[in-house]
């Protein structure tokens, strides 16, 4: 019988089976239309008193719930608002929990959060195997955690392993989690669930099912949540972050008091957690992923990208190695690689070393001999450049060198062949005058290492085509890399937001803040490493060229310390920090100003160099190098490690009140 658009149920042998399907959408989500219609569903049941059983399935092939929109969960704005809406789910779920006959979830695909509640809300659980079939709750991954019964029911269902499984969200096979007790029943890939399933509500219903309920024993809930919330803080570096830390409480709380009261403890804690700026950050980064996932998802549909059938490297050291890492594990194409000869053989030996790394991990497609087989090493063009499709120009970071290689590379490759440089600092528009056919020239800039870096910067020079940037894009895909793009600037969108950042910490070391209190308050904010640190590691030579290739006059202190011979403590041995960590003693006298102290909360730190990359965020927006605040979110998440809880700078600017104080209006 239907009983609506989404839910509809045929009753058969006095079993009923419910089919859930939004129309149209490629999963099933917890939708207000799909509330009301779940309730209109109960309420029908719950006058069904013929039946002996009920099954819910998905209508769909490959997903049976995917649990709460997260639009919907967004929108909150107040507490009674959200606790409204979760109440919601609770009554619901316990309605369907106390009708008068068992209840079956029958999943065959994804089967998560909020999803994998109202199956936890069911009699019993049945799965079948599959690829597509992944289990869990992953609400903590998104800055939330399970509010629909969640850390209650499951933590009763399969004991202490439940704390794990919702603190780091993780996702589960069938086999998997029927060897945890999630599910109940285990049906091999080639056999007919509904069949199955049709069967085992029978036999609960005669009570022969043997469902295994196990009483445990929660005596030592509060050690165990301890020890949980020291694993948290480890992983966070400290930072107490609300869905981690609310979700011990309400399981470590819920877990001492019947159900019913516990369902209300954390029923009040999501409250709290749905309505906090690190869940609506990072929400929006989860939003800002899956439009990113796929780059070729940015090109015209229309448009068809050029066929990558080889690519060619100029330039064999840090950069060039790591490209043609990522071109070999994720082309299935030749890569011929163009350096001095002296370079090419150290060159092959560390992609190879790197490969090895990967191989053991087995996330390599191929053996590592096979993808070496693919590259080419050479230290002259000879015909080896001529078929290439695209060439990545990776040599030294000098214009004169980069100017030379253009002028011999452009005769020699196809007219149509695109041209790319991975520059960090230097105008694509000026490099663009070396390159014949200057409108099929790009900047593409990756980060380091590569192999590890998400994040691809694609530059539109003045001349360069749009079709250009849509084969950048493609591009980006086919090498797995997560791309923004814009128009030429000094130091395009990262560096353009790093070099003031930076200023502003040689600023603050000048005034006689700390370094250690400079780095503490900005890795309590979030950062993976305090900003003297990151100078330290990737360079204190490559910083100040980046300055001058800017065209920025560098801090005193940094000039004083590339003079004493300092490039940072992995390249020279001598940088700003000692190898146990902490600062070196004899860099401190390098300080301009030195000679006086100044106190700074962490807050107050935190505010004034984030408040940077607002600020040049503002700028970059202004003048149309970006075209929207996203693609400044999405550089500083996936370019520097920007805590994705707080969403990037320019939502977290919004979240915070700051774009509204600095500039009277939200970026979003």
């Amino acid at each position: 019988m239907g009983l609506g658009t989404l839910w509809k149920m045929k009753v058969e042998e006095g079993i009923g089976t419910i089919t859930f399907d939004i129309p149209g959408e490629p999963v099933n989500t917890w939708t207000e239309e799909a509330i009301e219609e779940f309730f209109e569903l109960i309420g029908a049941l719950e006058k069904e008193l013929n039946l002996r059983g009920a099954i819910l399935i998905s209508g769909k092939p490959n997903n049976f719930h995917s649990g709460a929109n997260l639009r919907f969960l967004e929108q909150f704005q107040s507490k009674e608002e959200s606790a409204k809406a979760l109440d919601l789910f609770h009554q619901a779920f316990s309605r369907w929990e106390k009708l008068p006959y068992p209840t079956l979830a029958a999943i065959h695909g994804h089967c998560l959060g909020g999803g994998y509640e109202l199956a936890l809300a069911c009699t019993a659980r049945i799965a079948k195997e599959s690829k597509t079939t992944l289990i869990g709750l992953p609400e903590c991954t998104v800055g939330v955690f399970p509010g629909g019964g969640g850390t209650q029911r499951l933590t009763r269902l399969v004991g202490y392993p439940a704390v794990e499984l919702i603190l780091k969200g993780r996702i589960l096979s069938a086999s998997e989690a029927d060897a945890m007790g999630m599910i109940d029943r285990l049906v091999p890939a080639e056999g007919d669930l509904i069949k199955e399933g049709k069967d085992f509500i029978k036999e609960i219903a005669k009570g022969k099912a043997n469902l295994k309920r196990p009483q445990h024993d929660f005596s030592r809930i509060d050690s165990v949540m301890e020890m949980a919330r020291q694993e948290v803080l480890k992983a966070t570096r400290g930072r107490e972050l609300p869905a981690p830390m609310l979700a011990i409480k309400a399981i470590q709380e819920g877990l001492k008091v019947p159900l019913t009261e516990g369902l209300e403890i954390e029923k009040r804690y999501f409250v709290e957690v749905v309505l906090s700026n690190e869940a609506k950050g990072n929400i929006h980064t989860f939003f800002l992923k899956t439009e990113t996932d796929k780059p070729i998802s940015m090109v015209p549909k229309n448009f068809q990208p050029k066929p990558i059938r080889k690519v060619g490297v100029l330039g064999f050291g840090t950069m060039g190695r790591g490209i043609v890492i990522d071109l070999l594990r994720n082309m299935e194409i030749p890569v011929v690689v163009k350096d001095i000869p002296e370079a090419l053989e150290p060159g092959k030996a560390f992609v190879r070393k790197i490969l090895d790394g990967m191989a053991e991990k087995r996330t390599l497609k191929a053996s590592v001999d096979d993808l070496m087989k693919r590259l080419t090493v050479t230290p002259s063009y000879d015909g080896h450049f001529k078929d290439v499709d695209i060439v990545i120009e990776a040599v030294f970071e000098d214009l004169r060198v980069k100017d030379q290689v253009y002028r011999e590379v452009s005769p020699i490759v196809s007219s149509d062949c695109i041209i790319a440089s991975n520059t960090s600092t230097i105008p694509v528009t000026r490099m663009s005058k070396s390159v014949t056919h200057p409108e099929r020239f790009g900047g593409a800039h990756f980060f380091s290492p590569v192999w590890m870096m998400q994040l691809l910067e694609i530059i539109k020079g003045e001349k360069t085509s749009q079709d250009t940037i849509h084969h950048l894009l493609s591009f980006a895909g086919a090498i797995r890399k997560r791309p923004i793009v814009c128009k030429d600037n000094p130091g395009f969108v990262i560096n353009a937001l790093l070099h003031p950042y930076f200023m502003k910490v040689y600023e603050l070391m000048e005034k006689g803040v700390a370094i250690e209190r400079i780095d503490s308050a900005m890795v309590r904010f979030g950062m993976p490493v305090g900003p003297v640190k990151l100078i330290d590691e990737v360079g204190i030579d490559v910083q100040h060229l980046a300055f001058l290739a800017m065209g920025i006059e560098p801090p005193q202190t940094l000039k004083n310390v590339i003079q004493d011979g300092r490039a940072g403590l992995k390249k020279s041995g001598k940088g700003f920090f000692l190898k146990d960590g902490s600062v070196d003693p004899s860099v401190l006298p390098l300080i301009a100003n030195l000679g006086r102290s100044k106190e700074m909360t962490a807050e107050d730190i935190q505010m004034l160099l984030y408040g940077e990359f607002v600020k040049k965020g503002k700028e970059l927006l202004d003048k149309g190098i970006v075209d929207s605040p996203k693609t400044i979110d999405v550089g500083m998440i996936w370019g520097i490690g920007f805590p994705p809880d707080k969403g990037g700078p320019m939502k977290w600017a919004d979240l915070t009140g700051l774009s509204l104080q600095l500039y009277q209006k939200k970026f979003y």
